[in-house]
Protein backbone atom coordinates (compact mmCIF):
# COMPACT_ATOMS: atom_id res chain seq x y z
CA UNK A 1 0.00 0.00 0.00
CA UNK A 2 2.86 2.38 0.75
CA UNK A 3 4.10 2.11 -2.81
CA UNK A 4 0.68 2.64 -4.31
CA UNK A 5 0.09 5.82 -2.37
CA UNK A 6 3.69 6.97 -2.30
CA UNK A 7 2.90 10.07 -4.31
CA UNK A 8 -0.05 11.12 -2.17
CA UNK A 9 1.81 14.25 -1.06
CA UNK A 10 2.11 15.35 -4.67
CA UNK A 11 -1.50 14.57 -5.49
CA UNK A 12 -3.80 17.55 -5.62
CA UNK A 13 -7.52 17.95 -5.33
CA UNK A 14 -7.47 18.80 -9.00
CA UNK A 15 -6.03 15.41 -9.88
CA UNK A 16 -8.64 13.62 -7.78
CA UNK A 17 -11.38 15.65 -9.45
CA UNK A 18 -10.00 14.86 -12.91
CA UNK A 19 -9.88 11.16 -12.06
CA UNK A 20 -13.46 11.31 -10.80
CA UNK A 21 -14.58 12.90 -14.05
CA UNK A 22 -13.05 9.96 -15.88
CA UNK A 23 -15.02 7.63 -13.62
CA UNK A 24 -18.23 9.32 -14.75
CA UNK A 25 -17.17 8.40 -18.27
CA UNK A 26 -16.44 4.85 -17.12
CA UNK A 27 -19.93 4.42 -15.70
CA UNK A 28 -21.40 5.57 -19.00
CA UNK A 29 -19.19 3.21 -21.02
CA UNK A 30 -19.77 -0.49 -21.67
CA UNK A 31 -17.71 -3.66 -21.78
CA UNK A 32 -13.94 -3.56 -21.48
CA UNK A 33 -13.91 0.22 -21.85
CA UNK A 34 -15.25 0.55 -18.31
CA UNK A 35 -12.26 -1.23 -16.81
CA UNK A 36 -9.83 0.61 -19.08
CA UNK A 37 -11.23 3.97 -18.01
CA UNK A 38 -11.06 2.99 -14.34
CA UNK A 39 -7.39 2.13 -14.75
CA UNK A 40 -6.83 5.41 -16.56
CA UNK A 41 -8.47 7.23 -13.65
CA UNK A 42 -5.96 5.64 -11.29
CA UNK A 43 -3.15 6.82 -13.55
CA UNK A 44 -4.44 10.35 -13.02
CA UNK A 45 -4.80 9.92 -9.26
CA UNK A 46 -4.29 6.82 -7.09
CA UNK A 47 -6.78 8.38 -4.67
CA UNK A 48 -9.78 7.74 -6.92
CA UNK A 49 -11.80 5.39 -4.73
CA UNK A 50 -14.52 4.79 -7.30
CA UNK A 51 -11.97 3.33 -9.70
CA UNK A 52 -11.17 0.59 -7.20
CA UNK A 53 -14.88 -0.04 -6.71
CA UNK A 54 -15.45 -0.58 -10.43
CA UNK A 55 -12.40 -2.83 -10.69
CA UNK A 56 -13.57 -4.85 -7.68
CA UNK A 57 -17.01 -5.30 -9.21
CA UNK A 58 -16.01 -5.97 -12.81
CA UNK A 59 -12.36 -7.01 -13.01
CA UNK A 60 -11.60 -8.98 -9.84
CA UNK A 61 -11.11 -12.68 -10.53
CA UNK A 62 -11.83 -13.86 -7.00
CA UNK A 63 -13.34 -12.69 -3.75
CA UNK A 64 -9.86 -12.12 -2.24
CA UNK A 65 -9.01 -9.94 -5.25
CA UNK A 66 -12.22 -7.98 -4.76
CA UNK A 67 -11.49 -7.54 -1.06
CA UNK A 68 -8.04 -6.18 -1.82
CA UNK A 69 -9.44 -3.69 -4.31
CA UNK A 70 -12.18 -2.53 -1.97
CA UNK A 71 -9.62 -2.05 0.80
CA UNK A 72 -7.52 0.04 -1.55
CA UNK A 73 -10.61 2.05 -2.40
CA UNK A 74 -11.40 2.69 1.25
CA UNK A 75 -7.87 3.85 1.96
CA UNK A 76 -7.79 5.99 -1.18
CA UNK A 77 -11.11 7.59 -0.30
CA UNK A 78 -10.01 8.42 3.22
CA UNK A 79 -6.72 9.91 2.03
CA UNK A 80 -8.49 11.94 -0.62
CA UNK A 81 -10.73 13.48 2.04
CA UNK A 82 -7.84 14.35 4.34
CA UNK A 83 -8.95 16.55 7.24
CA UNK A 84 -12.48 16.60 5.86
CA UNK A 85 -12.91 13.00 6.96
CA UNK A 86 -13.26 14.07 10.59
CA UNK A 87 -14.89 17.40 9.80
CA UNK A 88 -17.71 15.81 7.79
CA UNK A 89 -18.30 12.83 10.08
CA UNK A 90 -22.02 12.56 10.72
CA UNK A 91 -22.81 14.19 7.39
CA UNK A 92 -21.23 11.81 4.88
CA UNK A 93 -23.01 11.33 1.56
CA UNK A 94 -24.45 14.81 1.88
CA UNK A 95 -21.13 16.00 0.46
CA UNK A 96 -20.25 14.61 -2.98
CA UNK A 97 -16.58 14.11 -2.14
CA UNK A 98 -17.49 11.56 0.56
CA UNK A 99 -19.49 9.28 -1.72
CA UNK A 100 -16.61 7.36 -3.36
CA UNK A 101 -15.34 6.43 0.09
CA UNK A 102 -18.78 5.27 1.19
CA UNK A 103 -19.25 3.20 -1.96
CA UNK A 104 -15.90 1.53 -1.42
CA UNK A 105 -16.61 0.80 2.24
CA UNK A 106 -20.04 -0.62 1.44
CA UNK A 107 -18.48 -2.93 -1.13
CA UNK A 108 -15.83 -3.98 1.36
CA UNK A 109 -18.39 -4.75 4.06
CA UNK A 110 -20.66 -6.75 1.75
CA UNK A 111 -17.73 -8.77 0.42
CA UNK A 112 -16.49 -9.46 3.95
CA UNK A 113 -19.94 -10.80 4.80
CA UNK A 114 -20.00 -13.04 1.74
CA UNK A 115 -16.57 -14.44 2.59
CA UNK A 116 -17.56 -15.33 6.14
CA UNK A 117 -16.01 -12.39 7.99
CA UNK A 118 -19.35 -11.49 9.50
CA UNK A 119 -18.25 -9.48 12.53
CA UNK A 120 -15.90 -7.39 10.43
CA UNK A 121 -18.77 -6.64 8.04
CA UNK A 122 -21.04 -5.65 10.92
CA UNK A 123 -18.36 -3.36 12.34
CA UNK A 124 -18.09 -1.59 8.98
CA UNK A 125 -21.87 -1.21 8.70
CA UNK A 126 -22.06 0.34 12.16
CA UNK A 127 -19.18 2.70 11.42
CA UNK A 128 -20.85 3.81 8.20
CA UNK A 129 -24.05 4.68 10.06
CA UNK A 130 -22.01 6.88 12.39
CA UNK A 131 -20.49 8.65 9.41
CA UNK A 132 -23.89 8.99 7.74
CA UNK A 133 -26.82 8.58 10.16
CA UNK A 134 -29.21 9.63 7.38
CA UNK A 135 -28.18 6.39 5.67
CA UNK A 136 -28.81 7.30 2.06
CA UNK A 137 -27.25 3.99 1.01
CA UNK A 138 -29.62 1.77 3.00
CA UNK A 139 -26.82 0.30 5.10
CA UNK A 140 -29.23 -0.17 8.00
CA UNK A 141 -31.06 -2.86 6.04
CA UNK A 142 -27.85 -4.82 5.51
CA UNK A 143 -26.99 -4.44 9.18
CA UNK A 144 -30.47 -5.47 10.32
CA UNK A 145 -30.34 -8.59 8.16
CA UNK A 146 -26.86 -9.42 9.45
CA UNK A 147 -27.88 -9.03 13.09
CA UNK A 148 -30.99 -11.12 12.51
CA UNK A 149 -28.99 -13.89 10.89
CA UNK A 150 -26.58 -13.87 13.82
CA UNK A 151 -29.50 -13.88 16.26
CA UNK A 152 -28.29 -10.68 17.90
CA UNK A 153 -31.71 -9.50 19.00
CA UNK A 154 -30.31 -6.97 21.47
CA UNK A 155 -28.26 -5.25 18.79
CA UNK A 156 -31.13 -5.50 16.33
CA UNK A 157 -33.54 -3.80 18.72
CA UNK A 158 -31.13 -0.92 19.20
CA UNK A 159 -30.92 -0.47 15.43
CA UNK A 160 -34.69 -0.70 14.97
CA UNK A 161 -35.20 1.99 17.60
CA UNK A 162 -32.54 4.18 16.00
CA UNK A 163 -34.61 4.26 12.80
CA UNK A 164 -38.04 3.79 14.34
CA UNK A 165 -39.65 6.05 11.75
CA UNK A 166 -38.64 3.70 8.93
CA UNK A 167 -41.79 2.60 7.12
CA UNK A 168 -40.22 -0.17 5.05
CA UNK A 169 -41.30 -3.80 4.96
CA UNK A 170 -37.85 -4.73 6.25
CA UNK A 171 -38.43 -2.83 9.47
CA UNK A 172 -42.08 -3.73 9.94
CA UNK A 173 -41.76 -7.47 9.36
CA UNK A 174 -38.59 -7.77 11.41
CA UNK A 175 -40.48 -6.14 14.27
CA UNK A 176 -43.23 -8.71 13.71
CA UNK A 177 -40.77 -11.59 13.92
CA UNK A 178 -39.37 -10.25 17.17
CA UNK A 179 -42.92 -9.88 18.50
CA UNK A 180 -43.60 -13.55 17.75
CA UNK A 181 -40.35 -14.72 19.30
CA UNK A 182 -40.99 -12.74 22.47
CA UNK A 183 -44.73 -13.48 22.59
CA UNK A 184 -45.42 -9.76 22.62
CA UNK A 185 -49.14 -9.16 23.29
CA UNK A 186 -48.97 -6.35 20.73
CA UNK A 187 -48.20 -8.95 18.07
CA UNK A 188 -51.49 -8.66 16.13
CA UNK A 189 -51.18 -4.86 15.96
CA UNK A 190 -47.56 -5.15 14.84
CA UNK A 191 -48.58 -7.61 12.13
CA UNK A 192 -51.24 -5.20 10.91
CA UNK A 193 -48.67 -2.41 10.67
CA UNK A 194 -46.39 -4.73 8.74
CA UNK A 195 -49.17 -5.81 6.41
CA UNK A 196 -50.09 -2.16 5.82
CA UNK A 197 -46.49 -1.49 4.78
CA UNK A 198 -46.42 -4.42 2.33
CA UNK A 199 -49.21 -6.97 1.95
CA UNK A 200 -47.18 -9.35 -0.26
CA UNK A 201 -44.68 -10.56 2.34
CA UNK A 202 -46.79 -13.15 4.24
CA UNK A 203 -47.74 -15.09 1.10
CA UNK A 204 -44.18 -14.99 -0.21
CA UNK A 205 -42.78 -16.22 3.10
CA UNK A 206 -45.32 -19.05 3.07
CA UNK A 207 -44.38 -20.00 -0.49
CA UNK A 208 -47.86 -19.20 -1.75
CA UNK A 209 -46.76 -16.37 -4.02
CA UNK A 210 -43.84 -16.28 -6.41
CA UNK A 211 -40.97 -13.91 -5.85
CA UNK A 212 -40.79 -10.92 -8.17
CA UNK A 213 -37.28 -9.40 -8.12
CA UNK A 214 -36.70 -5.82 -9.16
CA UNK A 215 -35.83 -5.50 -12.83
CA UNK A 216 -33.92 -2.24 -12.60
CA UNK A 217 -32.34 -2.32 -9.16
CA UNK A 218 -34.93 0.04 -7.68
CA UNK A 219 -37.46 -1.01 -5.06
CA UNK A 220 -41.06 0.22 -4.92
CA UNK A 221 -42.32 0.65 -1.37
CA UNK A 222 -45.24 -1.70 -0.81
CA UNK A 223 -44.53 -3.53 -4.05
CA UNK A 224 -43.81 -7.14 -4.87
CA UNK A 225 -40.18 -6.31 -5.51
CA UNK A 226 -39.79 -4.90 -1.99
CA UNK A 227 -41.42 -8.02 -0.54
CA UNK A 228 -39.13 -10.21 -2.62
CA UNK A 229 -36.04 -8.38 -1.41
CA UNK A 230 -37.14 -8.85 2.20
CA UNK A 231 -37.90 -12.55 1.80
CA UNK A 232 -34.63 -13.21 -0.01
CA UNK A 233 -32.65 -11.51 2.74
CA UNK A 234 -34.61 -12.59 5.80
CA UNK A 235 -36.73 -15.59 4.85
CA UNK A 236 -34.24 -17.99 6.42
CA UNK A 237 -34.56 -16.19 9.75
CA UNK A 238 -38.34 -16.63 9.66
CA UNK A 239 -38.09 -20.29 8.66
CA UNK A 240 -35.65 -20.92 11.51
CA UNK A 241 -38.33 -20.10 14.10
CA UNK A 242 -40.96 -22.88 14.30
CA UNK A 243 -44.47 -21.57 13.78
CA UNK A 244 -43.45 -18.01 12.91
CA UNK A 245 -44.62 -18.04 9.30
CA UNK A 246 -47.90 -19.78 10.16
CA UNK A 247 -48.50 -17.21 12.90
CA UNK A 248 -47.90 -14.37 10.47
CA UNK A 249 -50.17 -15.91 7.85
CA UNK A 250 -53.00 -16.47 10.33
CA UNK A 251 -52.87 -12.91 11.64
CA UNK A 252 -52.62 -11.28 8.25
CA UNK A 253 -55.38 -13.29 6.56
CA UNK A 254 -58.43 -11.16 5.91
CA UNK A 255 -56.75 -7.85 6.70
CA UNK A 256 -57.93 -4.88 4.69
CA UNK A 257 -56.35 -1.43 4.33
CA UNK A 258 -57.51 1.04 6.96
CA UNK A 259 -57.02 4.00 4.66
CA UNK A 260 -57.94 4.05 1.00
CA UNK A 261 -56.66 6.79 -1.28
CA UNK A 262 -59.22 8.94 -3.03
CA UNK A 263 -59.70 8.06 -6.65
CA UNK A 264 -60.43 10.72 -9.22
Amino acid sequence: MAGLFGRVEADTNGAVDDAQEMMYDAWEASGAARVALARAALDISPLCADAYVLLAEEDARSQPDALALYRQGVEAGERALGNEFEELSGHFWGFLQTRPYMRARAGLAMTLWRTGEQQAAIDHYRAMLILNPNDNQGIRYLLASALLQRDDLAGLKVLLRQYEGDGSAAWAYTLALIAYREQDPRGPAIVREAWESNSHVPAMLAGLKRLVPSRDGYISMGGEDEATAYVEENGAAWRAIPGAIDWLAERSTGLKPRHRGCQS
